[in-house]
């Protein structure tokens, strides 16, 4: 490491152009990133994928519909608002550019009132509807007194793009500001403050073009615009605060600046190292569960954690050889290390306290853990956009006007069963009647529409008589929409809410079951239950990789046992307190927020995330305790030292992160919002409650016993270390 340092020193011209080259090119990639992404990454290949695939081709069921919602004042004539949809319809028939058009005029029960919807069905997908929707936005044009509306899945995808990207932009006019102003106050001048920053950015960018050439092989959800700079900037920060720390630390001490250089690179460089490792496996565990959004996340998350420590420990090197001295230029705040003596005083008074501190600190958790058990996770839907967003009106205008109330709360499961034969003979109507008669007595089940309901005839000998020989303008709706060949679909509607964990378990345990037939369950209460399922069934492997993994990064970077075992408990502690936070502000409607089910891929992504990030502050703080240990053997004063030489630039990295994260609060994409204060409550307690009292507490009721590894002590291994 001390070689990497020299090197980076004595070539840092060519380093930092060698950088400016990969800046200038990732920029112009990276701006062309959002043009990449679509979709909110809920896309898992099971069998509901499948179903859907065999709607599509067999069925003909559209790939994606955008619904519109029409709408009249109340002093606007019928001859008006009929010609106004009627000219919007004439216009859609002469582009071409859908597969059906259904218009209000075409079915019964779609003019109510002085409202009205229509529906355009595509044979591409809603990710792959840009050129459609930007020519419907031409098209469609409010007139006085009477509005139409797009919505639908792929307008409201759509907005969720947008909504993120604005989102991404605001919490950085909020964030990077203050994290200036933390990194002023930590350094105590502009040019040392401006470098953490600079190497965030150049991270970001980085990241942001070099995936973009994932593109190509992959398919990118929008979450990635926000989850890169949310984790890039966070822990590059992270990273240059703790080497530009360093590297001043040194330059006090009268060292040449190379000298200064090489020994930041083998001491912050070191601790750099091992923490972008914990992190990067944190978010290696992603990789289990087979759902876009959780490997997208998983790619983002690991590329930008390789980009920020390489940045970290080559561009900053050498742009600090550059700098040299000139580091401490500018200074706005004088006297700032004066904060040592305080911060020693603290270390003091936690250590005399230990066994005090330490009950306060766990109270203070378990407290914090108690609302967990109340958490009900759903899968983000149309209630993620902000409400300012006209297609997430318009589908509740749609769903008030056109939906029945009784049926509202009635969701559909589509069931497609396949014979070996042809599906409308008798005998194999006679297993399906048997097979609709079992799901009939089911307890949630309200209705069942199929062949059999249709027509009224139970009979299946007539039913098949009916199909086979009736006469053509009396079958011809029945065949086209429920029986292709040797497969009939029929629709299950459930007397519960479509999030419910009962209608999950419904689908689930049907789907197991033998009904006589091949059967192919879809519908979107298939799709939530798969994908819960692949998440429940798979989180625990990325969780036992993350701890086994995290266990013995710790023990070769500390030779300990006892040091990455307390780390993994009171990591898990600090964030089951941080989900109960979240459950009571956001799920119970706390602190102003109006109530809302938190986000799935909450709990995922914030342990997998904080997980490997609060092991920074466990690694810059042990690290730096390990080295007054290894000189002096003395495990109090190492700890008391080492609170005093970290804690300033642990709570500037935490209040960064917290700020960089937290502006995320302010956001209007719910998901995105919980997610950005659960990351930054998670790391408030880390940097507070864990690592500035827990950490030193235990260290201190452990003594020397914090040092053992496999039956060997200071005397043994840590003096040959030394």
């Amino acid at each position: 490491m001390e070689k990497l340092g020299g090197f980076m020193y004595r070539y840092r011209n060519w380093v930092l152009i060698f950088w400016a080259v990969i800046i200038l090119f990732s920029i112009l990639f990276a701006i062309k990133l959002p043009s990449v992404l679509s979709g909110n990454g809920f896309e898992f290949k099971g069998e509901y994928n499948e179903t859907r695939t065999l709607l599509e081709e067999d069925f003909g069921q559209a790939k994606s519909s955008i619904i519109l919602v029409f709408q009249r004042e109340a002093d606007v004539s019928d001859e008006a608002w009929y010609k106004f949809m009627d000219d919007i319809f004439i216009s859609l028939d002469d582009s071409n550019i859908t597969k059906k058009i259904t218009s209000p005029f075409d079915r019964e029960g779609m003019l109510k009132d002085n409202f009205a919807y229509g529906l355009l069905s595509f044979d591409k997908g809603a990710e792959n509807l840009n050129k459609e929707i930007k020519y419907l936005k031409r098209l469609l044009k409010n007139k006085p007194g009477l509005t139409v509306t797009m919505t639908g899945e792929p307008i409201i995808v759509q907005d969720l793009n947008i909504a993120s990207q604005k989102d991404l932009a605001k919490a950085e006019m909020i964030g990077l500001p203050i994290a200036l102003l933390v990194l002023i106050l930590a350094f105590g001048g502009l040019v040392a403050a401006s470098l953490p920053l600079i190497i965030g950015v150049v991270s970001i960018l980085t990241t942001m073009g070099t995936i973009y050439f994932f593109s190509y092989g992959a398919d990118l959800t929008i979450f990635i615009l926000n989850i890169v700079p949310m984790i890039g900037l966070a822990l590059s920060i992270d990273f240059a605060l703790l080497f530009i720390n360093r590297y001043k630390e040194e330059l006090q001490n009268n060292k040449p600046i190379q000298r200064a250089i090489e020994i930041s690179t083998a001491t912050a460089g070191r601790s750099i190292i091992f923490s972008g490792l914990c992190v990067f496996i944190g978010l290696s565990g992603l990789w289990f569960i087979e759902i876009d959004i959780f490997q997208n996340v998983a790619l983002g998350g690991m590329v930008v954690v390789l980009i920020s420590a390489l940045c970290a420990l080559t561009f900053l090197p050498a742009l600090l050889g550059v700098l040299g001295n000139r580091i401490n230029k500018f200074s706005v705040l004088r006297g700032v290390n004066k904060q040592t003596n305080r911060w020693h005083a603290f270390a003091k008074f936690v250590m005399k306290r230990p066994v005090l501190m330490s009950v306060v600190a766990l109270a203070i958790l378990l407290v914090g853990l108690l609302p967990v058990r109340q958490m009900v996770l759903t899968i983000p839907g149309t209630e993620s956009l902000p409400t300012k967003y006209p297609s997430r009106t318009a589908i509740e205008v749609f769903e008030e006007k056109f939906i029945p109330s009784d049926k509202r709360d009635e969701k559909k499961v589509s069931i497609v069963f396949e014979s070996n034969g042809n599906i409308i003979d008798k005998d194999n109507l006679k297993l399906v009647n048997k097979a609709i008669q079992k799901l009939t007595k089911d307890k949630l089940v309200n209705s069942i529409i199929s062949p059999f309901s249709v027509t009224g005839i139970d009979n299946e000998e007539l039913l098949s008589q009916l199909l086979t020989y009736g006469e053509e303008d009396q079958t011809a709706p029945i065949l086209d929409y429920f029986i292709r060949d040797n497969k009939m679909l029929i629709e299950v509607y459930l007397n519960t809410t479509e999030h419910s964990s009962e209608a999950r378990d419904w689908v689930n345990t049907w789907s197991a079951q033998d009904l006589g037939l091949t059967t192919h369950f879809g519908g979107s209460i298939k799709f939530e239950q798969e994908i819960f399922d692949e998440i429940y069934n798979k989180a625990p492997y990325g969780l036992l990789l993350i701890i086994i993994s995290t266990f013995f990064i710790l023990m070769a970077a500390f030779r300990s046992v006892l040091i990455p075992l307390k780390a993994i408990l009171m990591n898990i502690l600090s964030l089951g307190c941080t989900f109960g936070i979240v459950v009571w502000i956001f799920q119970q409607g706390h602190l102003g927020i109006q109530p809302a089910d938190i986000a799935l891929i909450l709990p995922v992504f914030v342990f997998t995330l904080v997980f490997g990030l609060s092991m920074d502050y466990e690694v810059f703080l042990i690290s730096r305790i390990q080295e007054f240990y290894l000189e002096t053997g003395d495990n109090t004063e190492a700890t008391i030292s080492g609170l005093t030489y970290t804690s300033k630039i642990i709570t500037s990295a935490a209040a960064i992160m917290i700020v960089v994260t937290g502006a995320f609060a302010f956001t209007g994409v719910m998901p995105i919002k919980q997610l950005g204060v659960g990351i930054a409550i998670a790391i408030f307690i880390d940097a507070t409650i864990v690592r500035m009292i827990l950490v030193p507490s235990l260290m201190k009721l452990l003594g020397d016993w914090n040092w053992w590894f496999f039956g060997l002590k200071k005397k043994g291994h840590m003096k040959k270390l030394a």
